[in-house]
Formats: structure tokens, C-alpha cells, sequence
């Protein structure tokens, strides 16, 4: 099976100053990364390459059998959806049912299928109440969602994704969780980099650790989240199931909600 993502002995450099070295990984389909980090690690250096916003100076980045350097960022946009930290820098039409149906329509998605795409993602993050706002009338958080449902849109293969919870609430963030996991169970692979390790543990399985611009973890996500020494050098702490889970010995370090109550409940019924 062809990998939704290769990225095979990638280096990158702004000048002088390398940002990526040497950077082997695989997803595949339907897989579900964490990318973690300190700020500079090279975590936004490796999405814009998956998006061809910039071009490897050595190594290659496949999405499918597409080798970025042969495409441009409108092209790459039928197999990879992103969402930037900033979102608010990509949305810039007059209604947010606009802005969603963009990626679609340039892409030369047939009017009819746009459409179903395009209500399929606005439903997804509960949207369509605001659909036919001005993206910047909505607060913030709303902002990111609409930005975020202009990716779900594409039905791309691969989304990446920069911090899609910050300044979500719980109900916000379980919307981005079920509809990523949505996808995710169809097939498309996520690369997701997030600070906030409470969603990583509903949401994805895998753990991609950056520093310096060099891969220095590749594991299951869980062993990552109960790791409180390697995560307090990402400057990050164990999301509270993780710790609950760690400090009760629950067979299994479960870091997930329902796999942390079925083990409470084993225990509990022993």
C-alpha cells in the first residue's frame, strides 16, 4: 500500500540556518500522528513542505506518489487539507459557506459534489447556523473552525494540521475530535502538531517527537503521554488521565477516556 506520506531523509534550511535534517518518517493511510516539540523544533518547517509551500533542499516529500517538488500548493490541495496556527489567515471570503466551498471549487470539484462537501463539513463542526456570516463577525474560536471545516472539505487523503484546539472549548475540541476521527477511520491520515495533549490522547495513536530539526521519537502516542521526564524537556506535562493512569498503575498506562474507565472498572469489579 502506498504510504498518504513519505518523507524520506529530508533537510531544510532558512539561509544559513537549518531547520530540518535528515527528517525519515511513513504515514499511512488512516494513521494518526502527534507531532510534538519546542518552538523552532521544525514542526511548521515540516507542514509547509508537506504543502509545498516550500520545496526540501534535499530528500524528498511524497504525498501518494506525488513528489512535492513537481507540484504546486494548488495542485497538493487535492490530496492534503491544512490548517495553519494562524487560521485566521486563510479565511477571506464574504460567508463562511464561501470560504469552505473555496479549496473545493479551485480544485475542480464538480459543482454538485462541492456542495455535499461542503455541508458534510460545516455539519461536522456544527457550523451551519453561521454559514452564512462573514468569517471575521464570528469570535475566534469559531474563526478556527471554519477554517478548519474549509479542510475537511477537500476530502483530502492526508490532513496536517497546526494546534486545531487552541482557544477551543471542551465542546469545541470534542467536535474537532469526533471529526477527525471520522475521518481517520475512512482512511485519511492526520499530522497533527498540538500542544494540547488531553486532545492527542482521544484523537491520535502515534507520537513524531522534533528537536533541533532531527526526529528523535517515533512511538506509540500513549508511552509518549506517560513519559513525564521526556515530556517536561518538550516543556510539556502529561494530560491528567495520563498522570491518573500512571499514578494508579491501571494495567496498560491507558491514557484515553474510555480505556482508563474500563480499566477502573476491572479493578474496581476485582
Amino acid at each position: 500500500m502506498t504510504p498518504a506520506l513519505w518523507i524520506d531523509d529530508v533537510s531544510f534550511a532558512y539561509g544559513d540556518r537549518p531547520a530540518l535534517e535528515g527528517v525519515r518518517f511513513e504515514l499511512a493511510p488512516g494513521e494518526r500522528a502527534a507531532l510534538l516539540g519546542h518552538n523552532g523544533a521544525g514542526k511548521s518547517t515540516l507542514l509547509r513542505l508537506v504543502t509545498g509551500l516550500v520545496k526540501p533542499a534535499s530528500g524528498t516529500v511524497w504525498v501518494g506518489d506525488w513528489d512535492t517538488r513537481a507540484k504546486s500548493p494548488a495542485e497538493l490541495a487535492r490530496r492534503v487539507g491544512s490548517l495553519f496556527q494562524h487560521a485566521d489567515q486563510q479565511l477571506f471570503a464574504r460567508t463562511v459557506r464561501d470560504d469552505v466551498a473555496f479549496g473545493p471549487r479551485v480544485t475542480g470539484v464538480r459543482a454538485g459534489d462541492a456542495a455535499g462537501r461542503v455541508e458534510r463539513a460545516l455539519a461536522a463542526l456544527d457550523l451551519e447556523a453561521v454559514a452564512g456570516q462573514h468569517p471575521y463577525d464570528l469570535p475566534p474560536p469559531l474563526r478556527k473552525l471554519a477554517a478548519l471545516a474549509g479542510a475537511l472539505a477537500l476530502e483530502p487523503a492526508l490532513l496536517v494540521l497546526d494546534e486545531p484546539t487552541a482557544g477551543l472549548d471542551r465542546r469545541a475540541r470534542r467536535l474537532v475530535t469526533d471529526a477527525l476521527s471520522a475521518r481517520a477511520e475512512h482512511g485519511v491520515a492526520l499530522l497533527v502538531i498540538t500542544h494540547d495533549l488531553a486532545f492527542a490522547a482521544e484523537t491520535l495513536d502515534r507520537g513524531l517527537v522534533l528537536e533541533r530539526g532531527h526526529l528523535v521519537l517515533d512511538a506509540g502516542l500513549a508511552s509518549v503521554l506517560v513519559d513525564a521526564p521526556r515530556l517536561g524537556r518538550l516543556g510539556l506535562a502529561p494530560p491528567p488521565l495520563a498522570r491518573a493512569s500512571t499514578a494508579l498503575g491501571l494495567p496498560g498506562l491507558p491514557v484515553r477516556e474510555r480505556d482508563v474507565a474500563a480499566a477502573l472498572v476491572t479493578r474496581c469489579s476485582a
